[in-house]
């Protein structure tokens, strides 16, 4: 049996080496980037102007110049204008480019205008104020993205902006999710009073959607035969399994076996922690990755995000951040196991606290709908206090 320490680092010891694909900008966001992107021009590409209002020339201000004739109006999207008197103004726009011969922008809050004559209401002018100045936030040819960042909208508008219609994004590995059991029927069948619908598989399948990796259903029979034949196809086809159930050491549980039988090798079977004790790792000669999870629920649940979620980003180059959380409650566990606490999450006053919400154990994944995530409770203590902070590994963003 192996440490929650161990565990990790023998996990993400054996990475996935992903390909490179190219994908459409509309298709990107939560796929991790692959490439640099850089910046085809500087970022603003002009001195842009940043509030509605007029452009001067600082310097007639300093003088006591209080009152500015409009002569022209500069709009987002036109070509640069010129202010042609120094004494005069030019209105302009946000997003505007700035006119030649201004170099202070005043917010039209600041003026009174009347017949094409400005007015400065306010003694508070500072030269150059209200206008974003050209390679003020990135120079022709710098990195604005690297590798390993997860797409979100705001790097989508970077790319966006760069003329970029088409992104080099980590491919995810072709992935197989398999439940074991004869208990387990479809979910649009009516169970006998001996049988349960299978949920196991489509909470996993769903929480790797989250992240835009698919994968393909499988449900095996309590057959070793058919366990050998089906796991050596779905193996060989697949560049990762992630199993359900079968993993303990019940009679029927005969998938360590079946998967060292079909040249998988193990590199644990069992994890010093509560939920998901029987949780079971290896890696094939040809570089096949199996994840064999526990079948009760909140295990599953657990051993997903723990483990197999932080394999995937570490697999496709993402850097982990960890989160923690403080214990909102005094909280006790005795067993000498890392105990993962369900938990929903409250931001108090910038501070996110954890509200213990253990449920009816690791197979009442009901109680999952009133929790956030797991609070980590380290195995060398039995006694943990309100106040003290520890890792938090969220399933769901809290309210």
């Amino acid at each position: 049996m192996v440490s929650v320490s161990e565990a990790t680092v023998n996990i993400l010891s054996q990475l996935y080496k992903p390909s490179i694909e190219t994908v459409t900008i509309t298709d990107a966001p939560g796929r991790v980037l692959a490439e640099n992107v850089l910046a085809d021009r500087d970022f603003p590409p002009f001195d842009r102007v940043s509030m509605d209002g007029v452009a001067i020339r600082f310097n007639e201000w300093k003088r006591g110049q209080r009152s500015f004739g409009i002569e022209d109006v500069q709009a987002a999207g036109s070509p640069a204008g010129q202010l042609r008197h120094a004494q005069c103004a030019v209105e302009v726009m946000t997003g505007a480019v700035l006119p030649e011969g201004t170099d202070t922008v005043i917010r039209y809050e600041d003026l009174t205008i009347h017949e094409d004559q400005a007015t400065i209401q306010t003694m508070d002018v500072k030269q150059g104020q209200s206008i974003h100045r050209q390679g003020q936030d990135a120079l022709q040819g710098d990195v604005l993205l690297e590798p390993g960042i997860i797409l979100s909208p705001a790097e989508i508008a970077l790319l966006a902006s760069v003329g970029k219609s088409e992104v080099k994004v980590y491919a995810f590995p072709k992935t197989a999710i398999v439940a074991s059991g004869d208990e387990l029927v479809e979910i649009d069948t009516e169970p006998e009073p001996h049988q349960i619908r299978r949920s196991n598989t489509y909470a996993i399948q769903a929480a790797m959607k989250v992240m835009g990796w698919e994968g393909t259903q499988f449900h095996l029979m309590d057959d070793k035969n058919v366990l050998v034949d089906s796991l050596r196809m779905i193996t060989a086809s697949h560049d990762v399994v992630i199993l359900s159930g079968g993993i303990s050491k019940g009679k029927f549980d005969f998938i360590p076996d079946v998967l060292e039988e079909i040249g998988v090798k193990k590199v644990f079977q069992f994890v010093r922690q509560r939920p998901g004790k029987p949780f079971w790792f290896g890696v094939s000669d040809s570089g096949k990755i199996v994840f064999a999870l526990p079948g009760n629920p909140v295990s599953t649940y657990l051993c997903f995000y723990r483990y197999v979620r932080p394999w995937l980003l570490s697999s496709l180059h993402v850097a982990l951040k960890s989160m923690h959380a403080i214990l909102a409650r005094d909280f006790e566990f005795e067993p000498d196991l890392t105990y993962f606490l369900q938990v929903s999450v409250r931001n108090e006053m910038g501070k996110l606290m954890a509200y213990p919400d253990s449920g009816g154990g690791s197979g009442d994944f009901a109680n999952l709908k009133k929790v956030d995530g797991f609070l980590e409770l380290p195995s060398d203590r039995s006694t943990f206090k309100a106040g003290e902070a520890f890792p938090f590994i969220p399933f769901r963003l809290a309210n």
